[in-house]
């Protein structure tokens, strides 16, 4: 069995989108608070790209794997794709 790993694309994008509407409009998808992405997740994430991206945050932040977006955040600051 291989072992699994995040897609960097969607790690990078959860990095890099913001926010398209709402409360948290303007912020990017990564810093949204766990209690919104809870609220959202109870309502149901929207469809398509946006409701993935937010799916994806909202497991990794439950799941206490905050560190990987900090990794993606400071390896995109050190333009390091």
């Amino acid at each position: 069995m291989e072992p699994i790993s995040p897609d960097s694309k969607i790690l990078i994008e959860i990095v890099q989108t913001k926010m398209p509407y709402g409360k948290y409009k303007g912020t990017p998808i990564c810093d949204l608070p766990s209690h919104y992405l809870e609220w959202m997740s109870s309502q149901g994430f929207p469809p398509g790209k946006l409701g993935m991206l937010l799916s994806s945050v909202f497991e990794i932040k439950t799941n206490g794997l905050s560190s990987i977006i900090t990794m993606v955040k400071n390896a995109l600051r050190e333009g390091k794709p």
